[in-house]
């Protein structure tokens, strides 16, 4: 296949270390994707390879530099897959451009950094998030919903749009009998809420998070201990919902208060419940799927946004 050579100008050298990664990292990852040799001096780059991967590789570096002129402070690895894959079917920068504006119209700002969708199941999902006041993300691990949910969370926090941010999860694995477990209820209950933890240290300083929980503005709760709260002017994560049962999924969701926002998320593959009893988050679908202002987002291995590996794992998993 002829080989070709695409040019860039860049007009602030001073944002590069950002867009190279440290010793190219970042260069060297698009080089591997596309399979182009990619050259530089000064603020001129110089890409090469067959027509089409030397014009999506221009593509992704135009969008990533764009991306740091307003305001990115890191290029990730992630960042960098959802650029190559913006690029699927763009005849043009034009086009790319136009993609990039409807992917982060529900951009999401955080102290630490701004999350925006990775790919259209994710853009839906943003959508849902910001019309809808109770929204299930259903899927795999990797798809970015429990992530995305937090990142909502934080951001709509900062911006006092809600008063407070509430984390659950079904604590299965202890039965939900966590009395055994030394320590307060935050300490028996954080290994369960691992990862929503991981995303808001992600999001905001640790003094922040810190601050936040001892003020209750930030209050997390095993499942069972919502009875009886009505939760007004929050915005409330369900995470790992597969393993509630229908009866806590009922009581979960009449505590929506006024003001309020609730996510539900989880991976109906993943359910740890005993086999005679229905996952609640299944039931809920069923139930619920002809409300108009209840959104439900699926998410397929196609959607993963982790390693490229991880969605030919779930796929081999499916398929056995």
């Amino acid at each position: 296949m002829m080989e070709t050579s695409v040019s860039l100008v860049f007009d602030n050298n001073s944002l590069l270390p950002i867009l190279f990664g440290e010793q190219n990292s970042n260069i060297k990852f698009i080089e591997q994707s596309l399979s182009v040799h990619i050259s530089s001096r000064g603020n001129y780059l110089a890409i090469t390879g067959d027509q089409e991967s030397s014009r999506r590789a221009s593509y992704t570096i135009d969008w990533l530099y764009e991306r740091i002129k307003n305001g990115i402070k890191e290029v990730t690895q992630a960042d960098i897959e959802a650029a190559i894959r913006f690029t699927v079917g763009t005849a043009d920068l034009e086009q790319l451009k136009i993609k990039q504006r409807v992917e982060s119209k529900y951009a999401l700002k955080t102290r630490k950094k701004e999350v925006i969708p990775y790919n259209k199941i994710q853009h839906a999902y943003l959508e849902l998030l910001h019309t809808k006041d109770i929204v299930f993300g259903i899927g795999a691990a990797g798809t970015g919903k429990t992530y995305l949910a937090v990142a909502a969370a934080v951001s709509m926090f900062l911006k006092k749009q809600v008063e407070k941010v509430i984390l659950t999860r079904p604590a299965v694995e202890a039965g939900e009998k966590l009395g055994f477990l030394p320590g307060d209820i935050k300490d028996k209950v954080d290994p369960y809420l691992r990862p929503l933890y991981d995303a808001l240290f992600e999001m905001l300083p640790s003094e922040n998070v810190e601050r936040y929980f001892a003020t209750q503005e930030f209050q997390i709760a095993p499942l069972a201990f919502m009875r009886g709260r009505t939760l007004s002017n929050s915005f409330v994560i369900l995470d790992e919902a597969q393993n509630a049962t229908s009866l806590q999924m009922k009581m979960f969701l009449t505590r929506l208060g006024y003001g309020s926002k609730m996510v539900i998320t989880g991976d109906i593959t993943q359910i740890d419940l005993p086999k005679t009893i229905e996952s609640g988050l299944i039931d809920a679908i069923n139930r619920l799927k002809n409300i108009p202002e209840i959104g439900i987002v699926k998410f397929g291995s196609s959607d993963v946004v982790r390693h490229p590996l991880t969605s030919k794992i779930i796929d081999a998993y499916e398929q056995s």
